[in-house]
This record gives C-alpha cells, structure tokens and sequence, in this order.
C-alpha cells in the first residue's frame, strides 16, 4: 500500500456504514427524515398502473357491473316518480296495471342490483389480491437485491413495514375504497343526469351546489395526505422498534434494558397515538363542515321546489323523485370523505414503497457478464488482485487510501491489526459487498465488476463470526452452499469439517430444526456448520472473517481444525484478532491507519521487530 489514511476506528467505520448522508443519527434524528426514500416524479401512479396492467380487462368489466348496478339502484325514485304522477291516478280509474308494472319493475331492479354487486365484489376482489400478492412479491425480490450498504442504513423493520402496513393500506384501498370511489362517481353522474332530465332548474340548483364542498373536499384532501405520510412513518417506526428489541432481546435482558426501551417504545407509540388522532380529527371536521352543507343546499333546494308545486311549475311526483335523488346526492359526501381518508393513506404508503422499489444496488449486475478462464486442474484457488483500490464510505470518510496488492492463487494471507485498520473492509471488498471507490479488483484477471453474481459466489464465499443459520433442518443450512447437493454430499461435507459427529448427536439428526438463527445448537456447532456449507460449495477463494473471535478455547480449536480442511487447496484471506488463527497462513499482512504497515511470512515477522512481533510476543504472554 502506498499512502497512509488517519483517523477513522473500527467503531466509527461500522458507524459509517450504518448511517447514509441524507438519513441522520438514529439516536438523535428525526424519524420521518430517515423513513423517506427518494422517488422519481410520478413513480407511485406508475407503480399502480403496473400493479392493474395484467388484470386491464377485469377492471374494464367492474366498471361495467358498477355503472349497471348504479342503473338499478338509481331507477327507483324514477319508479317512485311514475307511480305517484301515473300509477295512482289509474288506480282510481280501477286500473291497477301501472301500480304493479312499477313494483315488479322496483324488485326487478333490487334483485339486479344484489346480482351485479356480487359479480362485482367478486370479479374486483380478484383484482385487488392479484395487485397485491404481486406488490408484495417485488418488495421482497427488491429488498434481497439491494446491495449491504443499503440495508445497514435502512432497517428490516422500515422494509417489514412497507411489505405489511403499507401494503395493507394499499389493500383497503383496492378492496374496498376503488369500489366506493366509482360507485360514488357513478351515483353522482346518473343522480345528476336524471335530475337535470326531470327538471332542469332543481338539476341546476343541486349541481351548483356542490361547488362550495369541492372546495371544502380539496382543502381536506391536502390536509389528508399531509397526516397519512405522518402516520405511516409513525407506524414504521413502531415496528423498527418492535423488531429491533426482539431480535436483541438477549442483551437487552442481560443488560436490563427493559425500562429504557419501554420509555422509547412510549414515545414512538404516542407520536403513533398522536397521529391517528389528528387523521379521526381531520375527518370529523370535514364530515361536520360538508353535512352542514348539503343539508342547507338540501333544505333551500326543497323550498324552492316546494313553491314551485304550489305554483303549478313543477308535478308532485317530480318533487318527491327530485327529494329522493337530491339525498342520494348528497349522501355519498360523506363516503367521499371516507374514500379520501382511504386513498391518502394508500398513497402515502404507495409513495414509501415507490420509493424503496426506486433504490438501485450500488454493487450491480454488469450489463455483459464477463466469464472466468478455466483454471488448470494443477493449480488451486484462484489470483486475487487489488489494483489501485481504495475506498471511502457514503459520508466521504477515506478507509483505504490507494493500494496495490496480489494475493497467489491457492495461498492462505492472514489478515491482522487493530480495530479500525480496515481488515474486514478488505474481506468485503473481495467479497464484492461493497464497490471500490477507486481501482479495481480482478479474480484471474477478470475485474468483479464484470463478473455475474451468481458466477462470482461461486467462486468467492465469505464466512462470518456470525455464522448465521436459517430456520430449517442442518442439512437445508449446509446445502444453502449447493441447493443440488445429495443427502451424501452433505454428510461427507459435514465429516470432512468434524461437524457428524455433533449433528448425529442432536435429536432429528440431519433433520433436526436449528429455529430461529440457529439458536438451538451453541455458536461453536453454528460456525461447524457454517464451514461445512462453504466446503459443499466448494470455491476457489474464502474469506473468513474472524471466524473465531467469539468462540471459547474448545471451540475454537474444532473450528481451528475445520478451518484447515476447508481452505486447503483454495486461495484464502482470514481476518484474525487471535493470533492463533495465524498460524495456519502462508503469509501474515498487518494492517494500521487503512494500510499495509508489514507483509512476510509468520515465522519471519515474529522473528522481526515490528508490529506482529509484538503482537506476538503479548499474545504468548496472555497465554501464560
């Protein structure tokens, strides 16, 4: 390496990492400015167009058995109408045909009405659940292809929440609130056109005066959309909360963080409480101001209509339909308020999951996928280069100033220094986690940029301290490494690794379920396992990284021992605190301040004077 980089430690690096330029400290931020995804212009409309472009022609049909069944529902004043002007006058004539040519007619249209609304509810529910059960299949494809840098800035929370709250809001919205909104819309065009067709001058009055709740309607609107964005963030960050506690419910117990917690978790769920409220309050308050409203028009309409029966200008029958109409007229005020209520909250939401399905991997796919040489059958692992390579994380703090470096194919380099020198950001950028801020990395000469993911884990596989286990059996966690891999493979893996014996032991064998992160056998048989899944993989490079520091003694010489199978024959680079990991590599580089301070074998630099030596010297000391 050739130049020197000051200042950032281990800690401040993890710290880096976690916390992208444009979303602030969660310990002192604000949470609506670390929930907000940017989103190009326009990407929710779009995203629900795409989400109802398969089902085009069902949502043709629903709004075609809504506007027949708003036909049905709205013949009946119509009826009401024709029998008070025309059916009791032929009763009194002793003709009773049009008095019963208008009931049949009135349970005609009831009967219609019911029919179509079924076929409707069914034909928009399929509808709906297609929409969504695709929504959610691309968040959770979306979230697994969006590079680390992302996700530990961004927490699984914020996305379990834009895959369940925001979807669900989304759900209420196509179930039940399109439903409302084009039976609204429909109701308000026929009532309208009937009313202007028996009698202009009462049609004009009741269309005029809507003017006055539109503007009251756009006013809620905006206020609407304001509080939903709001509570959505709010209801995030409950759950980040939530998930958060569970999932380190171990310390927080050993560290009797109960109460802390709860006092936060208090905040987040009064700012939640606080925020559903003001939602309740904006509604009440456009309900109370839009009733006030239509019964005045209603009220001044009647009157009117009234005197002009009076006078002879207008027929009795038509004055009841035009009562019965100018209700249903305005009734649907209230629903619109509702639909509103419904819609803002799906928008608000739609705009979070636009916003997340808008995130583009900083570590991306090449275009034209580049193909690794062959390698030949006498020589193991593969050439790793680092050429140029430096790196600096997304707040611009420089970790790796510009080095170059060549590990030999089928060689084992230790990887040693203080925290903060950089080490495991060196596993990374190998691991191809992050991108290099400048230079390149080259696997036999081919850059990792021009090689295909899939190509690229099979070649390159990193180990953690972690050793992280998925709900399932041991033998589905070994054959993460090789899905195709034989119940035989497997064990012969597991045996290779001096794992057999422990699996063998456990009460399922195989097959036993390790639960949840693999919390059922000890982190020793965790990291077992985790090396027998990178032996079936079989790679050409392997990065641990420290894959022992949180192992006991016992532990980490089972490790230790499986360490040695499964780098034989590979090109490895092992990330070691313990200077007994070391002990196993061809070549030990020590790193400090983000650059290679001393490079050689282990038994020449222990030999030596420098930094290694030391480090030698106090670990011998510790053992004694």
């Amino acid at each position: 390496m050739t130049s020197t980089v000051s200042g950032p430690t281990d800690t401040d690096a993890r710290r880096t990492e976690e916390i992208a330029p444009d979303a602030p400290d969660p310990s002192a931020g604000d949470p609506v400015a670390q929930d907000v995804l940017p989103a190009p212009k326009g990407a929710s409309l779009a995203l629900l167009r795409s989400l109802l472009a398969p089902a085009r022609g069902r949502v043709w049909l629903t709004v075609l058995l809504l506007l027949l069944q708003q036909a049905a529902v709205q013949a009946g004043p119509l009826l009401v109408a024709y029998a008070i002007d025309r059916g009791v006058p032929a009763v009194r004539r002793d003709d009773y045909g049009p008095l019963v040519a208008v009931g049949t007619a009135y349970l005609a249209c009831a009967l219609a009405s019911g029919l179509l609304q079924i076929a409707f509810i069914r034909v928009s529910a399929r509808v709906g659940q297609n929409a969504l059960l695709d929504l959610r299949g691309r968040i959770f494809r979306h979230a697994q292809t969006l590079s680390i840098d992302f996700h530990e800035r961004y927490t699984s929370g914020r996305v379990i929440s834009r895959a369940t709250t925001d979807v669900e809001a989304l759900r209420e919205l196509l179930n039940d609130g399109l439903q409302e909104l084009m039976g609204i819309v429909a109701s308000l065009l026929l009532v309208s056109a009937t009313l202007l067709w028996l009698d202009w001058g009462t049609g004009a009055a009741a269309v005029v005066s809507f003017l006055p709740l539109l503007v009251v309607l756009r006013g809620y609107q905006r206020r609407t959309l304001a509080v939903h964005r709001l509570k959505s963030t709010a209801t995030a960050a409950v759950i980040v909360k939530f998930t958060e506690t569970m999932n380190g419910i171990r310390p927080v117990q050993a560290f009797r963080r109960e109460a802390v917690n709860e006092e936060h978790f208090d905040v987040l769920n009064l700012r939640h409480r606080e925020t559903t409220a003001a939602a309740m309050i904006n509604m009440g308050r456009y309900v109370m101001t839009s009733r006030l409203l239509c019964n005045g028009s209603l009220a001044a309409i009647v009157v009117w209509s009234s005197y002009r029966v009076a006078s002879g200008d207008l027929e009795l029958g038509v004055l009841a339909a035009a009562v019965l109409y100018l209700r249903r007229l305005y009734d649907p005020v209230d629903q619109i308020g509702m639909f509103l209520n419904s819609y803002q909250s799906a928008a608000a939401s739609l705009e979070k999951i636009a916003g997340l399905l808008a995130q583009r991997p900083t570590v991306p796919e090449p275009e034209h996928p580049a193909a690794l040489p062959a390698r030949p059958a006498d020589r193991p692992g593969s050439e790793v280069v680092f050429k140029g390579v430096s790196f600096a994380y997304r707040t611009g703090g420089e970790v790796l100033p510009p080095f170059d470096l060549t590990l030999a194919a089928g060689r084992t380099v230790a990887v040693v220094g203080s925290t903060g020198a950089g080490k495991s950001t060196l596993a990374k950028l190998l691991a191809r986690f992050y991108d290099p801020t400048g230079g390149r990395v080259l696997l036999d000469g081919v850059p990792l940029t021009d090689l295909a993911a899939a190509d690229l884990r099979r070649h390159v596989v990193m180990v953690t301290q972690e050793a992280f286990l998925f709900s399932g059996t041991v033998a589905d966690n070994i054959a993460i490494g090789r899905p195709d891999a034989t119940r035989e493979d497997i064990e012969r893996a597991a045996k290779a690794i001096g794992a057999h014996d422990f699996i063998t032991a456990l009460p399922d064998g195989y097959d036993t379920d390790v639960r949840k992160r693999g919390g059922r056998i000890s982190a020793g048989q965790r990291q077992l396992v985790a090396f027998a899944r990178a032996l079936l993989a079989d790679p050409a490079v392997i990065v641990l990284d420290e894959a022992t520091s949180s192992l006991d003694i016992p532990g980490e010489r089972a490790v230790q021992r499986a360490m040695r199978t499964v780098l034989r024959g590979r090109t490895a680079v092992v990330i070691a605190h313990r200077l007994s990991t070391v002990e196993i590599a061809d070549r030990v580089l020590v790193m400090a301040d983000g650059r290679v301070v001393e490079d050689g074998a282990p038994a020449e630099l222990i030999a030596g004077t420098g930094r290694f030596a030391s480090l030698h010297r106090a670990w011998r000391e510790s053992l004694v």
